[in-house]
């Protein structure tokens, strides 16, 4: 196998490590998503909202905290179709990086 063929391999390498962390980072960002949705259910059928601050919880106003959390919640499907479109994008790179490897070593075996 040649020098070139060896670097794609490690690229694809490094690839499918960003892929597996891509994967875990969307993962924590979808279990904050599943929080928010629970808050913003909680916040509707309820009268009076309260926030944790650091050891505390306060009272705070309804509307205002339900604002809050739709906020956070848009920022967090932001980032994860961000990991999404970010994934995509290395998938199809490792793809076309192995479909190229594969022509290559077939050759070498037919060389």
């Amino acid at each position: 196998m040649n020098a070139e063929t060896q670097n794609k391999i490690n690229q694809l390498s490094l690839m499918e490590q960003n892929l597996q962390n891509f994967a875990m980072q969307k993962q924590h960002f979808q279990a904050q998503l599943m929080e928010f949705e629970s808050a913003e259910n909680e916040l509707k059928d309820s009268k009076e909202a309260f926030k944790i601050i650091g050891n505390i919880m306060v009272s705070r106003d309804k509307a205002e905290l339900q604002k809050e959390v739709a906020e956070k919640k848009e920022l967090i499907q932001k980032r994860i179709e961000s990991f999404e479109k970010q994934e995509g994008k290395i998938k199809e790179k490792a793809e076309a990086l192995q479909k190229e490897v594969l022509d290559e070593m077939k050759k070498s075996e037919k060389a």
